[in-house]
């Protein structure tokens, strides 16, 4: 009997200005530590757009989010502090007085979808770290082309390949195409963990949830 640990693919549909993906995703990783042994996770990362339409200037995010969800700039804030502290209980963290804007973020999906054509998982992992960083942490416009690259240059990653992405369309039928799947899929919220194609988790759950539904699809696998 094989003692190899269960592979499980999972997809992570997700945005980089979503600050439930940046808490979902520390906490999916802690999960797969806690079952490191037993199951091994094969991670890609999706795209999805929270605000598409966005202007390239972006907008305040208190007045986006009071206008998108109708709650008070109180309530709001109330909300921010709330996931301040999820994120420390995942190791991330959230300087909300540093994140005045939102933005659009189909340039930031372009760079991840160049390195997962390139099979270059661990690089496309550290990006999306990286750019949830430089977003929620540092306050950095995750849509000016400076920021992009700077990000991809303290990686190590290919700079001048990356300038030709940014400075042209590649890639971008393939991003819109994959947003269009997970819509039409009926993924309509993020993150959305994906296991092996047909199994939803929804959500930035707890550690411990993560966990559980590991081990549960690992030993039906």
């Amino acid at each position: 009997m094989s003692n190899a640990p269960v592979k499980l693919k999972i997809d992570f549909v997700s945005d980089v200005s979503c600050p439930w993906c940046a808490i979902g995703l520390n906490a999916l990783e802690m999960a797969a530590e806690r079952v490191k042994g037993d199951v091994q996770i094969d991670l890609h990362f999706q795209p999805f757009e929270l605000n598409a339409d966005m202007v390239p200037e972006g907008e305040d995010v208190i007045e986006h989010l009071q206008r998108k969800y109708g709650a008070p700039a109180e309530q709001m804030r109330k909300n921010q502090q709330a996931i301040t502290e999820r994120g420390a209980g995942v190791g991330f963290t959230f300087n909300m007085d540093r994140r005045g804007r939102i933005y659009n973020t189909f340039d930031a999906h372009r760079l991840l979808h160049w390195l997962e054509e390139d099979s270059q998982a661990e690089q496309q992992r550290a990006l999306k770290h990286a750019l949830f960083k430089a977003y929620f942490t540092d306050g950095d416009n995750p849509s000016d082309h400076a920021v992009l690259l700077r990000l991809v240059r303290e990686l190590g990653l290919d700079e001048a390949r990356a300038k030709a992405i940014l400075e042209s369309d590649e890639y971008a039928s393939e991003v819109r195409e994959r947003e269009a799947f997970y819509h039409q899929h009926g993924i309509n919220s993020v993150p959305a963990v994906i296991v092996n194609d047909r199994h939803l988790i929804q959500g930035g759950q707890p550690v411990e949830v993560f966990e559980e539904a590991l081990r549960k699809l690992a030993a039906q696998a």
